[in-house]
C-alpha cells in the first residue's frame, strides 16, 4: 500500500514521531540528550515553529508543533535530523543512516485532541518503564507543564490556559489530565494515528479539513465496502 504523502496544515498543532532505525539508539549518553534538544529548540526557533510539547526517548523523539506555513515543519525536521545524525555517528564513530525512513506525524483537533496528545507523550518515559512518574523524565516538556522546571521556548498552546485561572490551577489541573483514564484509554489511538498519518480530533474537524485539503484523512473501516442492492426486475407486461 502506497505511503500517505505527510500532511502539514499551518495554523494547526501536529504530533510528530521520529524513530531509529530498527527501533536503534539515537541518544545513548546525556551529551546525545542535550544535542538533540538543543537542535529541537534552534530548528523551531529557526522555522518559526511553535513548539507545544516534546520526548526524547532512547530510539526516538516525539514533538507536538505548530508551523506558520507548509514549508516550515518539513524543512525543521530535515535540518533537526541531519544536524543530529552527524552529531551522533561523530559521537559514537558510526557512520550510515540513523532514522527509521521520514519522519511519521498528523494534525490535532486543537480542541479534542491537543491536550490528550500532549498527556501521551508525557506517558511514554512512564510506560517504557523510565521513571515511576511522568513528571520525573529529564528529557521532555511534561515537568514545565506540572510546575516543575521551567523550560525555555516553549509556546503553550490556549488549551492549557484554559485549564485554570492561576499556574498553580493549571499545574494540578495537568497532573490529573496525565491520570485521567480516558485519555490513557486514548493514548494507544492518538499513538498509532500519528504513524498512520490519520487525523485526530471531532468528526466536524475532520471533516472540514478534508474539504481544506481535499484529502481523505481517516482510516478507512475494516471490510469491504457494501455493494448497491440489485434493483428488483421489471414486473412482465
Amino acid at each position: 500500500m502506497a505511503r500517505l504523502a505527510r500532511l502539514c496544515v499551518p495554523g494547526y498543532p501536529h504530533h510528530i514521531i521520529q524513530r531509529g532505525n530498527n527501533r536503534q539508539s539515537i541518544c545513548i549518553t546525556q551529551a546525545d540528550y542535550q544535542h538533540l534538544l538543543a537542535l529541537v529548540r534552534e530548528s523551531a526557533a529557526r522555522h518559526r515553529v511553535g513548539l507545544h510539547a516534546w520526548v526524547l526517548l532512547p530510539d526516538e523523539f516525539q514533538l507536538i508543533l505548530t508551523p506558520p506555513d507548509a514549508q516550515a515543519l518539513p524543512r525543521m525536521m530535515q535540518d533537526l535530523g541531519r544536524g543530529h545524525v552527524r552529531h551522533f555517528n561523530a559521537a559514537h564513530l558510526r557512520s550510515g543512516t540513523l532514522w527509521e525512513g521520514r519522519y511519521r506525524g498528523t494534525v490535532l483537533d486543537p480542541e479534542h485532541s491537543l491536550l490528550a496528545a500532549m498527556a501521551s507523550l508525557d506517558r511514554l518515559p512512564l510506560q517504557a518503564g523510565l521513571v515511576q512518574q511522568p513528571e520525573d523524565y529529564p528529557w521532555s516538556s511534561c515537568a514545565h507543564y506540572a510546575g516543575l522546571r521551567s523550560e525555555r521556548q516553549i509556546a503553550v498552546p490556549p488549551q492549557v490556559w484554559a485549564l485554570g485561572n492561576t499556574p498553580f490551577a493549571r499545574e494540578a489541573a495537568y497532573r490529573q489530565l496525565l491520570d485521567d483514564a480516558a485519555v490513557q484509554q486514548r493514548s494507544q489511538q492518538l499513538q498509532q494515528a500519528a504513524r498512520q498519518g490519520w487525523v485526530q480530533g471531532s468528526e466536524a474537524f475532520v471533516q472540514a479539513l478534508q474539504q481544506l485539503t481535499g484529502r481523505r484523512l481517516e482510516k478507512k473501516s475494516p471490510g469491504r465496502p457494501r455493494k448497491p442492492a440489485a434493483e428488483a426486475p421489471a414486473a412482465d407486461a
